[in-house]
């Protein structure tokens, strides 16, 4: 009896013993396959306020999409020839494939043939320009800005599909839109935080006043607010517009008031007329629309010019002086 006794007990204590094992595992087995919470930590990503586009030759480097709003512009005109940057809103079933095989065309066809001496030839290419650019509106773009120079344009866009483009002529005359230099705008519904720039002197500009200005005087950095009154298309088949250039003791008023009508074949042809600066401005803005431009005023004589056909009798030359 007693050997049976002292067999049996080891028995259950190896069964309880094992029992408890099995157990402690299956426990931990079951903690181990309950899903774990992590943190996943995220950077809250703010949308830029300003645009850098480069200029190196016939290109527009710059991002393709940028966000809605107020958004500022600085552009480096790296390259040898003076150009700006015109924004385009076309008609919503109109891409850059049709401004590229549609609308550049015509335009290359006739100022060719103004060239050649062929007039009524460049009338009748440009009267193949498609009927759809009718409806292109201009919200705005970078004034003249001459080789070696920056510029800084604050413009406020809505969402939308846009074509940025420069239409300054070669040395042979051919518009630089022709050679390449445009591309494509996407502003997206995400919203600049940038607010409305706050400005130190203000521009109006109508077809009716033409240029208003309140000028500095003294040598400084300043913001100037430019306000479109109103908006019209004149014979160079665009609108008006605020382009700030500096005046050296070369510079001759006529001329450069000649060079800024595209229509004449000396005009805005590569290079500027010796003695001018173009330092950015504002490009054509419907109307109602306000843009901003900032720049460092030196010591020296200035004009506001438009790109516009006898801009003087139109009031759209104005010159200034800032004294040191």
């Amino acid at each position: 009896m007693m050997s049976r006794q002292v067999e049996f007990i080891p028995k259950i204590q190896v069964r309880m013993l094992f029992f408890s094992l099995v157990t402690s595992m299956m426990l931990l087995s079951s903690c181990g396959t309950e899903p774990k919470e992590e943190t996943v930590e995220t950077e809250e990503v703010t949308p830029p306020t300003s645009l850098d586009v480069v200029t190196l030759d016939m290109d527009f480097q710059a991002v393709d999409t940028i966000p809605s709003g107020w958004v500022t512009w600085r552009y480096q005109n790296r390259s040898p020839q003076p150009h700006f940057i015109l924004i385009d809103d076309p008609l919503d079933s109109i891409t850059v494939v049709e401004f590229r095989d549609e609308l550049l065309p015509p335009f290359g066809e006739g100022i060719k043939k103004m060239y050649e001496g062929k007039n009524e030839e460049a009338m009748e290419a440009f009267g193949k320009i498609p009927a759809w650019y009718a409806g292109t509106t201009w919200p705005g773009g970078v004034g003249l800005t001459s080789p070696g120079m920056t510029s800084e344009t604050t413009l406020k866009l809505e969402p939308g599909y846009y074509i940025m483009e420069c239409y300054v002529k070669m040395k042979d005359g051919m518009f630089h839109t022709n050679m390449g230099m445009y591309k494509t705008l996407i502003v997206s519904q995400e919203k600049s935080p940038l607010a409305e720039p706050t400005a130190d002197f203000k521009i109006d500009i109508s077809s009716e006043n033409g240029i208003v200005l309140e000028s500095p005087e003294k040598a400084g950095t300043y913001t100037f607010q430019v306000n479109f009154i109103d908006q019209k298309k004149y014979e160079h088949f665009q609108g008006h517009d605020v382009n700030l250039v500096r005046i050296d003791d070369s510079g001759d008023l006529a001329a450069i008031e000649t060079w800024m009508n595209w229509l004449n074949l000396d005009g805005l042809i590569d290079p500027v007329p010796e003695g001018f600066t173009f330092l950015g401005g504002v490009n054509d803005m419907p109307t109602g629309s306000t843009g901003y431009f900032k720049v460092t005023l030196e010591p020296g004589k200035y004009a506001l010019i438009s790109e516009v056909p006898d801009a003087s009798n139109r009031n759209l030359l104005k010159t200034f002086e800032i004294t040191p």
